[in-house]
């Protein structure tokens, strides 16, 4: 037997003692009212939504400052804390996790997106608590708590009711060292995937630039010369739907979809549907804006059988070319630079559409094209794809990694 199944043989042979958290420890809210101008001097640690749902633990080298009046100075965040995400677009993203697991006089402070959980002492060791609370069947139970449509929120009455396993901390103890082990190993194989994936990436982009740059042998022209440029509206993301007729959103095309796609992610009702303008197979659609340079006029191909819509700050293209070669050199070091010319804004960057009928394409003849997107769809793949490669090999890791946690924490209930 390992020195865990002797642990739980020793003492908890019959199961492991389960409790609401309302009963092992309190709720408590962050600070509200703050203003930009709280953050430019700031005197005390500050926790952020972008803190927790990153990081499965938290120190202090992450946090930013806040400006705190005296008045302010409760619900000082202290060590063993579990802190949560309040509010998210996502569902899955709701409640999500961040444990206080180091020591400090500092006093440490939550914005009002994060609310926090204090166990009563030494009933739940801090390091175990990470882990507890991102296992599935503890996520499982902290998403059923949240509610909402376009934004989801986390009831804390809700949560006080979820149950959480309370083994004897021996138990706790070698848990998190098992898994401190598991996850140092798993965090080192990850990260040197990663490199050699953006050493890949850095390949990718250089040979896809080689092959779309062209001599005087091919012509530059005008995108508005080959292709009708559409300006889409009327779309927003309180519209979506599970079901109905396929859009896609301009938010989705840099966050959620490659270079082309033949499904949606996302849905509008049929009524709404004909109020809005149409892609046909083949059309590219453009995100006419974005928060930054790299993301605007990011492009997919629309290659699904049937039309779908797209609304606000998009553009459709509808053109006689291949749609994969345009989707591709849209994502050229050329391309980028001809669209920095044009792009105006601060916070905001946007291209209008009249802008963008005057950028530059190379245009070969459509066998041409046919041969440069074959060669490129073998790179994306290697790449991109999370059914192969790198890709898939990391994801493979990260869920082998979290089979294992939740293996480990799952327990039988007395």
């Amino acid at each position: 037997m390992s020195k865990l199944e002797r642990l739980i043989a020793e003492l908890c042979p019959n199961g492991v003692e389960f409790k609401p958290l309302g009963e092992i420890g309190k709720f408590y809210s962050g600070l509200t009212g703050k203003t930009k101008a709280d953050f430019n001097t700031g005197n005390a640690r500050f926790i952020t939504y972008k803190n927790v749902f990153e990081n499965i633990e938290i120190n202090t080298n992450i946090l930013e400052l806040v400006n705190i009046s005296a008045n302010e100075r409760q619900n000082i965040v202290r060590h063993g804390d579990v802190i949560f995400t309040g509010s998210s677009e996502n569902i899955e993203e709701c409640g999500m996790s961040s444990t206080i697991t180091f020591q400090t006089d500092e006093p440490i402070y939550l914005n009002s997106f994060c609310f926090g959980f204090r166990p009563i002492d030494n009933i739940l060791i801090p390091e175990f608590s990470k882990y507890l609370f991102r296992s599935h069947s503890m996520r499982k139970q902290i998403i059923k708590t949240a509610n909402g449509v376009t934004r989801f929120n986390v009831s804390k009455i809700k949560m006080e009711k979820i149950t959480a396993p309370l083994p004897p901390l021996p138990i706790q103890h070698e848990i998190v060292r098992i898994l401190d082990s598991f996850t140092n190993l798993t965090t080192k194989l990850i990260t040197e995937l990663e490199t050699e994936l953006t050493a890949r990436k850095k390949q990718y982009s250089y040979y896809r630039d080689k092959v779309l740059t062209f001599g005087n042998e091919v012509k530059l022209i005008p995108l508005s010369e080959i292709a009708e440029i559409i300006r889409g509206s009327g779309l927003t993301k309180k519209d979506l739907r599970e079901n109905g007729v396929g859009c896609i959103h301009y938010g989705q095309i840099y966050t959620r979809y490659g270079t082309f796609a033949h499904e949606t992610i996302s849905f509008v009702d049929d009524d709404f549907a004909n109020t809005l303008k149409k892609v046909r197979h083949s059309d590219l659609i453009v995100a006419v804006t974005s928060e930054n340079y790299d993301d605007v006029c990011k492009a997919v191909a629309w290659l699904g059988k049937d039309d779908i819509v797209t609304g606000g700050h998009t553009a459709i293209i509808r053109h006689k070319q291949n749609p994969k070669y345009l989707a591709y050199y849209f994502q050229t070091s050329n391309f980028a630079a001809q669209k920095r010319k044009i792009a105006h804004g601060t916070k905001v960057i946007e291209v209008t559409p009249s802008k963008l009928g005057k950028l530059l394409v190379p245009l070969p003849s459509l066998k041409e094209q046919a041969r440069i997107v074959e060669i490129l769809d073998r790179f994306d793949t290697l790449v991109h794809d999370i059914a192969i490669g790198l890709p898939a090999e990391i994801e493979a890791r990260r869920k082998q990694y979290e089979y294992y946690r939740d293996k480990l924490l799952s327990f039988t209930e007395v």
